[in-house]
């Protein structure tokens, strides 16, 4: 990791951008994202800095959305909002963070990772299943018992069914990670 920097530093950054609720919610992300990390032998302090600059640019316009993260495919121009997480991204950029994990975290958190990312994999996680929003109790257990990977494939596939089932097109790199975590890994040679 490169210029580390403490998530106590952009906590006031991210509150003074965010409604309250909003605000609430990366909060709670952000500690079950350490918490995450801590049951999979990840580093917790990257997982909740990621949690808490993940919704960083979440109540933007979407005028000031497109600025900052230009739309890139025909999705992303339908839905300005599929580009709050690479707003994010930006802005976190800008204000020093250089951790390219933590910065692809944010970015994919909308998305997906590439099951890799673990800590991508844990703020995607978190972010699904935390428990404000009430849903994907068994997600995020089965991430708090060190099953990450597993945990992870399920949150993307409710993604992709949830947002199948309201007729909205799930963004390509969100069908990307979906298609890659149904494939079983390749042997080793």
């Amino acid at each position: 990791m490169t210029n580390p920097v403490a998530a106590t530093d952009f906590v006031e950054r991210v509150r003074q951008r965010v409604r309250p609720e909003r605000f609430a919610h990366i909060l709670r992300v952000a500690e079950l994202a350490a918490a995450i990390a801590r049951a999979n032998g990840l580093d917790p302090e990257r997982a909740y800095l990621a949690g808490i600059l993940h919704d960083a640019a979440r109540d933007l316009s979407p005028e000031e959305l497109v600025l900052l993260a230009p739309p890139e495919n025909e999705v992303e121009r339908r839905h300005p909002l599929a580009l709050h997480g690479r707003a994010a991204r930006r802005m976190a950029r800008e204000w020093g963070v250089q951790d390219e994990e933590v910065l692809e975290a944010v970015e994919g958190h909308v998305y997906g990772v590439d099951p890799a990312h673990q800590i991508g994999m844990a703020l995607y996680v978190a972010d699904v299943s935390e428990p404000g929003r009430g849903v994907n109790h068994e997600i995020r257990q089965r991430a708090l018992e060190g099953r990450l990977l597993e945990a992870y494939r399920e949150a993307v596939a409710c993604k992709v069914n949830y947002l199948q089932s309201r007729g909205i097109e799930p963004h390509p790199r969100t069908r990307a990670a979906y298609e890659a975590l149904q494939r079983p890994p390749c042997p080793r040679v």
